[in-house]
């Protein structure tokens, strides 16, 4: 009974809210537009700096991994290596 007494008196001003309702939408819908519009702009500015280099990146990763994985197996057999000295 008593929170029927407190919301009586609450009384939302109806064509204030839907205003303030399709403001936010349409914020909310420019913002996403603009999100999109940098969003494309950086994808295009990623492609030319991808088209300029000298090596694609697919080619510098791959080197990158074969250089990795020799280093790894240098590693491995040194440690082989020291392993056997020093089990002598």
């Amino acid at each position: 009974m008593a929170n029927q007494n407190v919301l009586s008196g609450f009384q939302v001003n109806r064509s204030l809210l839907a205003g303030g309702a399709v403001l936010s939408g349409i914020g909310a819908a420019l913002g996403l537009a603009g999100a999109a519009m940098v969003g494309v702009a950086l994808v295009s500015a990623g492609r030319g700096w991808v088209r300029q280099l000298d090596t694609p990146p697919a080619e510098l990763a791959s080197r990158t991994l074969r250089g990795a994985r020799t280093a790894s197996m240098a590693g491995w057999e040194a440690w082989r290596a020291e392993q056997g000295a020093s089990s002598n």
